[in-house]
């Protein structure tokens, strides 16, 4: 799933190269690509000073968690003898994008389809220092079979450092004629929002959201069997103007449409800047995702450098900066910090709201099939009258 497009600017974001002592042949070095606007540069100038002087640290910034992935498959792809050879001509181009990293960031969709590909390789626990401070669901989340799925005897092959919701954004000029707000999904069959939503381009959003209103699981295996879904997904497709999910804030910010469905990541950066826009977590759950550190197959760091910096990303200091300065939630509970009103109710730590939300976690390929099916059937109109966007 391309998942989101960061809005925000690289400032206070460490985007080019790190070097700490000249290069030698003893140096040790970390590469890390990571996403962009998911860490705060503090943070990396902090690790630094842990290091020894003859550590070399090599961030590179990716856009969107899907590079990440493709990242990884050209890694891992056969190459042929003559391209070997002229790389070895070329030796600077190591430190190109497309050289490997020790880590990389990825988000937790694309966990089973990388772990079945044999892009990645599992982590040790034991040397992660904070294993034990992480909840049970963000540890259950990570600890997969060969297959890339959720195995509670399975070996742990990432590790989460930041995390957000599918969230429902408004323009409040638009509603401040009506005398309610948003705060659940029942919220987008109101008649007065005919034709004024946009959706997530993703059949397991769309469906996902239905399914959580009709008090089901974003993770229903047979949706097939859910008699009143057909029908609850054409009465929203009515409320729908277009599909999107990537450009779907401009029109809210425009009044072209007065409510959109989307990723914290997307909504957080430009609350700030548009008073106008509301935003709330639906109260009875919504889908949530995870941004994790994972380690290519076949790296071998020098020194561990790879889970020192996985342990520093996890200390409770770091942990409450990554959470205030790259705006985003934390696996690891944090205490009080300075946010933005406008966003305080999307960070907090309200675990009885975390225990309704889901991951959209692997599905069977026929049940994948079902929501794709379903979902291209809608937006085709062969639910509605209307074909969208």
């Amino acid at each position: 799933m391309d998942r989101r497009s960061f809005l925000l600017g690289t400032s206070g974001i460490l985007i080019s190269q790190i070097v700490i002592g000249c290069n030698n042949q003893n140096q040790s070095e970390l590469k890390i690509q990571l996403l962009k606007g998911s860490i705060p540069g503090q943070v990396v100038n902090q690790f630094r000073q842990t290091l020894e002087s003859n550590t070399k640290l090599d961030f590179v910034p990716i856009n969107q968690v899907s590079a990440a992935f493709k990242q990884l498959q050209m890694w891992q792809k056969p190459k042929k003898e003559d391209e070997e050879g002229w790389r070895q001509l070329i030796p600077f181009r190591q430190n190109s994008q497309n050289s490997q990293s020790d880590l990389l960031t990825l988000g937790d969709f694309w966990l089973k389809a990388a772990i079945e590909q044999k892009l990645i390789q599992p982590l040790e626990t034991g040397e992660i220092k904070e294993w034990s401070q992480l909840n049970s669901k963000w540890q259950q989340l990570v600890r997969r079979n060969n297959q890339g799925n959720m195995d509670e005897n399975g070996q742990v092959w990432a590790v989460p450092y930041r995390w957000g919701h599918t969230v429902i954004v408004y323009n409040r000029e638009k509603l401040e004629k009506f005398d309610w707000q948003p705060t659940d999904w029942s919220d987008l069959w109101r008649e007065e929002l005919r034709s004024r939503i946009s959706l997530l381009n993703h059949p397991r959003e769309v469906i996902g959201l239905v399914l959580k209103k009709l008090g089901k699981s974003y993770n229903t295996e047979n949706i097939a069997t859910i008699s009143s879904l057909e029908t609850e997904l054409k009465k929203l497709d009515q409320q729908v103007k277009f599909y999107d999910s990537t450009t779907y804030l401009e029109p809210l910010i425009i009044g072209d449409t007065w409510l959109a469905v989307g990723w914290s990541s997307d909504v957080i950066p430009i609350l700030s800047r548009y008073p106008k826009l509301g935003a709330v977590i639906p109260s009875s759950g919504t889908a949530i995702w995870a941004d994790l550190w994972v380690q290519p197959a076949g790296m071998k760091t020098a020194n561990n450098l790879q889970y020192r910096w996985i342990n520093f990303c996890l200390q409770p200091n770091i942990v409450q900066q990554i959470h205030q300065f790259s705006q985003s939630n934390s696996p690891i509970p944090v205490s009080d910090v300075d946010v933005p009103k406008p966003l305080q109710n999307l960070l907090s730590n309200n675990q009885d709201l975390l225990n309704k939300s889901e991951f959209l976690l692997p599905l069977s390929d026929s049940t994948n099939q079902q929501y794709e099916k379903l979902f291209s059937r809608l937006k085709g109109g062969d639910l509605s009258s209307t074909p969208k966007e």
